[in-house]
């Protein structure tokens, strides 16, 4: 098949390398026309994917127009804060018969819609049959080394999350397949804050015992703002909920994570941001998550407890006492 991934960062580049040793033929678009003629001749993604081999088969291209026409799939690997805007660009192209594929973990925060909605609202002809979400416990870091790896792959057209598991899946990087689609997309995006969380409790100095209350709870929480939103309860408790939770709350890999220990040693979200080369999505994500839990009056005290240190400025210590100190509840 013809397929694009239209973003050049750490995973966009892994899924075309991906792509590529499955038999595919692949086009990497990248935004920036020198990066483009860098990555093109070079044969390494030196910024964000150091040491690994781009196959000289793969098209690498600055040309929109080019990735986005006549392609049977078109894999959507860029931020979620920025994808509308591509997204309108491709509604110039003939992208029809495609099948697109959303492989961002954001959350849109002006109109707080996931990245599949943020296509429908761009383009209405794309009908929900030609658009899937690929998520789970996967770092680029990882699966470009082919260390073993499971994802999902969700549509609510349970042919097309077939076919979207048929090619990407191999050897090292084993697909299943889900049609609750929103559920998926929103485990992928939710998962984020809860990272930050987690490193927060890393960063201050709290232990094992706070960081697992951290996940536990916290997939508790995105569980009942995702069924509110429309997703089934079991996908939380699959790859693109607890599985992505985990790997993404523990590893050294995870740039939410990360963010959030550099708060819980002190410094300013603004100094930790300015550092990084990578977009940690649940920054951002933390806004639409606040937005949205008050929206469908959603109660998410570690969610709300991380938004008020991102953006409040609240002191971690303080908001971890809060949280220990509320009311007596049931577990369930």
């Amino acid at each position: 098949m013809k397929i694009s991934v239209l973003g050049a960062g750490s995973w966009g580049t892994t899924l075309a390398i991906v792509l590529q040793n499955n038999g595919h033929d692949v086009t990497l678009w990248e935004y920036k026309r020198n990066y483009a003629r860098h990555l093109s001749k070079t044969r390494e993604n030196k910024i964000y994917l150091p040491g690994i081999r781009i196959p000289k088969e793969i098209n690498i291209t600055h040309s929109l127009q080019e990735a986005s026409e006549k392609q049977h799939i078109i894999v959507l690997a860029i931020p979620s804060q920025f994808l509308r805007g591509v997204i309108k660009k491709i509604k110039n192209y003939n992208y029809h018969n495609t099948t697109f594929v959303s492989v961002a973990k954001g959350i849109e925060k002006e109109t707080l819609l996931t990245v599949s909605q943020v296509l429908q609202d761009e383009i209405p002809s794309v009908t929900p049959d030609k658009i899937a979400v690929l998520s789970g416990p996967s770092h680029a870091e990882e699966v470009s080394r082919k260390i073993p790896t499971a994802v999902v792959s969700a549509s609510t057209d349970e042919d097309t999350a077939r076919v979207i598991q048929a090619a990407f899946m191999n050897s090292y990087f084993r697909v299943y397949s889900s049609t609750d689609l929103i559920g998926v997309e929103l485990g992928g995006a939710l998962k984020n804050v809860i990272a930050i969380g987690a490193g927060i409790v890393d960063g201050a100095g709290y232990g094992d015992n706070t960081k697992a209350a951290i996940m536990t709870r916290g997939i508790a929480e995105i569980t009942r703002l995702g069924i509110e939103l429309g997703a089934q309860p079991k996908t939380f408790a699959g790859l693109s909920g607890m599985g992505d939770l985990i790997v993404t709350c523990m590893s050294r890999h995870s740039r939410n994570r990360f963010v959030g220990e550099q708060l819980g040693k002190g410094k300013k979200l603004k100094q930790i941001l300015k550092s990084m080369e990578m977009v940690a999505e649940g920054v951002e994500t933390s806004r639409s998550v606040h937005e949205l839990a008050a929206k469908h009056h959603i109660d998410a005290p570690i969610s709300e407890s991380v938004y008020k240190i991102l953006f409040l400025d609240a002191d971690p210590a303080k908001v971890t006492y809060e949280l220990m100190s509320r009311d007596m509840k049931p577990e369930n």
